[in-house]
C-alpha cells in the first residue's frame, strides 16, 4: 500500500487520541449517558466521512491506491468493504463492552477514572490490530488454505459464545495479574487517575493498572476472533486496519452509552453469534461459492436489527433491575439446558445454511440443493421446517411422477 496513506492515517489517529485525552477529557470526571451518545454519534460520523474519502481515493486511484495492493478495487467496492468491516468490528465490540463492564465492576473502578483506562486500552488495541491484520492478510494471500482455518475458528468462537459465561470470569487468576503482583507491590487504594503511586517510600501499582492489564488481555482475545472476520470481508490491509481503527476509537464513548443499558440488550449477543457463524461460513466458501459483499452487508445489518429489536421489545415486557451493568446480562441464554443449547446451535447452523441457499438462487451455486439441507437441519428442532421440507419432498415426488409418465 502507498506509504503516504498509511502515514496520513496514523497522523489522523494520533491527533484524535491526543485531542480526546489531552483536550476534551483532560480532567477526570464521570461521563453522562447523553454526552457519551453525542460522542458516539461523532465517532460514527467521522468513520462515515472517512468512508467517503475511501470511495473517492479508490475511485480515482489517487497515488495508485487500489492498484498497488495486488488486485484492483474501484471506489464502490472499496467503500462497501470498509463499511462492512466497520459494521462487523463495531458489532463485535459490543461483546467486549460486556466484559469491560464486568471487569470495572470487579475492580470497583470509579466512573470518573474509567475513561483513562479505556483510552490506554484502545491505544494498545490499535497496535495489536495493526500487527494481527498485516500478519493475517499476508498468511491468506500466501497460503490460501488458511481461510479454512480462520473460517473454522470463527465457527468455533460462535459455539463458544453460546456456552461462555462472562460472569464466571476471575480476573485475579489472570496470568498477567499474577506477573504484575510478582514484580510490583500492589495497593488496594486508588490514587486518582494514576496507574502507579508512592506509598511509604516505594512505588506501587494501583487497581487502575491491574484493570488496564486485564482489559488489554481481553482485547487480545477479542482481536484473535475479530480479525479473521474482517479479513473475510476485505484482503486490503489499509481497508482492514482503518475500519478496525475507527470502530475501536468509538469504543470508549460506546461503552459509557451502552453499559447502563446492557440489561436491556441481553438478546443482542445472540445476533453476534449469528454474525460470527455467517462470516465463518462465508470464509469457508470463499474459494467455491463466494458470497457477494453487498449480500453479506445486508445479512449482517438485518440480523443485528433483529437482535436489537427483540431486545427492545423484550425489555418493554420485563423490567430488569441490575446492581451493575453486568448483572442479569444474558441470564436466559447462559443458563439454558443442554437441550436449549442444542436448539440454539441447530438454529444457528440451519438458518445460516438456509439463507446461503436462498442467496445462491440469485448467484452461482447449488441453491436448490442447499435449501433442503438447511431445512433438514432446522427440522430436527422446529416443526415449521418439517412442514416446509415435507412440501418440498411432495413437490419433488409429484414432478418425478409427471416426468416419468409416457407421452
Amino acid at each position: 500500500m502507498i506509504p503516504i496513506f498509511w502515514i496520513g492515517l496514523l497522523v489522523v489517529l494520533v491527533c484524535m487520541l491526543v485531542l480526546d485525552l489531552g483536550v476534551f477529557h483532560r480532567h477526570a470526571r464521570a461521563q453522562t449517558t447523553g454526552e457519551a451518545l453525542a460522542w458516539s454519534i461523532l465517532w460514527i460520523a467521522t468513520a462515515l466521512c472517512f468512508n467517503a474519502f475511501i470511495y473517492f481515493a479508490y475511485e480515482n486511484h489517487w497515488m495508485d491506491i487500489g492498484l498497488a495492493v495486488g488486485h484492483e478495487l474501484d471506489g464502490h467496492q472499496a467503500a462497501i468493504e470498509f463499511f462492512t468491516a466497520y459494521v462487523i468490528e463495531k458489532s463485535l465490540s459490543l461483546d467486549n463492552i460486556f466484559v469491560i463492564a464486568m471487569l470495572f465492576a470487579y475492580f470497583r473502578i470509579p466512573l470518573e477514572n474509567q475513561h483513562r483506562v479505556l483510552f490506554w486500552g484502545v491505544t494498545g488495541a490499535l497496535v495489536m490490530r495493526a500487527v494481527f491484520i498485516v500478519t493475517g492478510v499476508a498468511l491468506v494471500e500466501r497460503f490460501a488454505w488458511t481461510t479454512y482455518i480462520f473460517g473454522a475458528a470463527l465457527l468455533a468462537t460462535a459455539v463458544k459464545m453460546l456456552v461462555e459465561r462472562h460472569d464466571t470470569l476471575r480476573p485475579e487468576k489472570s496470568a498477567l495479574v499474577r506477573v504484575v503482583e510478582r514484580h510490583f507491590a500492589v495497593t488496594s487504594d486508588f490514587h486518582g487517575p494514576a496507574f502507579f503511586a508512592r506509598c511509604e517510600g516505594r512505588r506501587v501499582a494501583t487497581p487502575l493498572f491491574l484493570a488496564l492489564i486485564v482489559v488489554e488481555a481481553s482485547d487480545l482475545l477479542f482481536a484473535i476472533d475479530s480479525i479473521p472476520a474482517v479479513i473475510a470481508v476485505t484482503r486490503d490491509p489499509f481497508l482492514a486496519f482503518s475500519s478496525n481503527a475507527f470502530a475501536i476509537l468509538g469504543l470508549r464513548s460506546l461503552y459509557f452509552a451502552i453499559a447502563p443499558l446492557i440489561g436491556r440488550f441481553r438478546l443482542l449477543r445472540l445476533s453476534l453469534i449469528f454474525v460470527l457463524g455467517f462470516v465463518g461460513i462465508k470464509m469457508l466458501l470463499t474459494h467455491h461459492y463466494p458470497i457477494p459483499i453487498v449480500l453479506s452487508l445486508c445479512f449482517i445489518l438485518g440480523i443485528l436489527a433483529v437482535g436489537i429489536g427483540a431486545s427492545v421489545l423484550g425489555a418493554r415486557r420485563e423490567l430488569i433491575y441490575a446492581a451493575s451493568p453486568r448483572q442479569g446480562e444474558l441470564d436466559r441464554l447462559v443458563r439454558v439446558s443442554l437441550r436449549g443449547a442444542r436448539r440454539i446451535v441447530i438454529a444457528l447452523i440451519g438458518a445460516t445454511t438456509l439463507l446461503l441457499g436462498v442467496a445462491m438462487l440469485i448467484m452461482p451455486g447449488p441453491g436448490l440443493l442447499v435449501i433442503p439441507i438447511g431445512l433438514a437441519l432446522l427440522s430436527i428442532e422446529f416443526v415449521w421446517a418439517r412442514r416446509w421440507l415435507a412440501r418440498i419432498r411432495k413437490a419433488t415426488a409429484t414432478s418425478r411422477k409427471e416426468s416419468s409418465r409416457p407421452a
